[in-house]
């Protein structure tokens, strides 16, 4: 893109912004670079229970590279911002479902599994108050746009979203410093953690800081291939919550990566059912599988055949190569994410290097316990106290 071009785009975006209109609808010529700003739609105080916010519409991309439209929330602290712009933490949300306005981000009126999305909104607020920029993707397929089933746990989908609309929002308020971070809960926490590690190759131009990981999704990949027909019903909540994530697991490999053959893994009602929850939210999703147990879905076990390379390479968490601090969170008593794949993370993160930190409570999963709120402050005030670098 031309300079001229863009300093005449990032002041259009700045007049209308000041005027709470809908902001720069990206041009035809440029419409699917990741990362463009198609439109940001001022909402009023209260919009997430917040000040500030906004809705964003913006270009990304699907993992075979294909151009895709996403969508998300922006909030901008009140005055005038640090010198520098205002930095910018990106928050990426939990498990939500498969279907469009699923992710209740950029459209917060399904309100799905509302205790989560007032715990959520709760941490924005905190972010917001520390005088971070926060911005909030749907992830693909989530959002305002309809753009097939969302790839459940996919990590570079997770990623680029994040990415590409931290990218975005920046185009939408030029006072937002190239200066981030991530951090996530759950989904979110897998989504902050990929975030991190594609950073270094995609969004080279900005000044990342670190992220924050609550009770995330890790190693799934290395406990699913042990499911096949032989597995039984499993009782109670933690059975329900099972089914209910391993199945949108399967429609998201299923819709991203056909060379895992999913289909081939499948009896015909698993085929169904599958296809039964393809537009749903979280709820839905948990009310079709009721009575359903992963066995009766499977026809052989998943470590056969070539879904579970496919599976690694759609979902697995690196665990090298990061260049920036890690803080983890880790609830010793969770059961959504089991705990011995909590520690098998850790394990794996000191054996590669990186630089961590892991505090643990004993609530349930996602809960923050006082030395764990201690923690996100710490880090947030090392990040802001150190200039943004040229």
């Amino acid at each position: 893109m031309r300079l001229a071009s863009l300093l005449a785009r990032t002041l259009t975006a700045a007049t209308l912004a000041a005027g709470g209109l809908l902001t720069m609808p990206a041009t035809s010529a440029h419409a699917d670079a990741a990362g463009t700003l198609i439109a940001s739609d001022g909402k009023p105080d209260g919009w997430h229970n917040l000040t500030g916010g906004s809705a964003v519409e913006y270009w990304t991309t699907r993992s075979n590279g294909e151009a895709v439209q996403a969508s998300g929330a922006m909030f901008v602290p009140a005055g005038q911002p640090p010198a520098g712009g205002w930095p910018i933490m990106a928050w990426d949300h939990g498990t939500t479902g498969l279907g469009a306005h699923c992710g209740c981000q950029a459209d917060p009126g399904p309100d799905v599994q509302p205790s989560f999305r007032r715990d959520e909104d709760g941490i924005m607020r905190y972010f917001l108050s520390k005088g971070f920029a926060v911005v909030a993707p749907d992830y693909l397929g989530l959002g305002v746009f309809d753009t097939g089933p969302h790839p459940y746990l996919e990590l570079n989908t997770e990623a680029s979203a994040t990415i590409d609309l931290v990218q975005a929002a920046r185009q939408a308020r030029p006072e937002l410093s190239r200066t981030w971070a991530v951090s996530g809960a759950s989904q979110g926490g897998h989504a902050a953690l990929g975030s991190s590690s594609y950073q270094l190759r995609t969004a080279p131009d900005l000044d990342f800081r670190g992220t924050i990981a609550i009770d995330p999704a890790s190693d799934v990949e290395q406990a699913l291939p042990v499911a096949g027909p032989y597995i039984p019903p499993i009782p109670g909540e933690f059975g329900e919550d099972l089914d209910s994530f391993f199945a949108p697991i399967l429609v998201g490999l299923r819709a991203a990566r056909p060379d895992a053959q999913v289909d081939s893994y499948l009896t015909d009602l698993g085929r169904r059912v599958l296809e039964s929850i393809e537009k749903d939210c979280l709820p839905e999703i948990s009310a079709r599988m009721q009575g359903i147990s992963i066995g009766s879905l499977l026809s052989r076990p998943l470590s056969e055949g070539p879904l579970p390379a496919a599976l690694r390479d759609y979902m697995a968490v690196p665990t090298r190569g990061y260049d920036a601090p890690i803080l983890l969170l880790v609830n010793v008593t969770d059961t959504t994410v089991p705990s011995p794949l909590h520690f098998m993370l850790i394990n794996e993160f000191a054996a590669g290097g990186v630089d961590f930190r892991t505090v643990f409570g004993t609530g349930t999963h996602t809960q923050l316990n006082p030395a764990m709120w201690a923690a996100i402050d710490e880090f947030t005030n090392r990040i802001l106290a150190t200039p943004t670098r040229p």
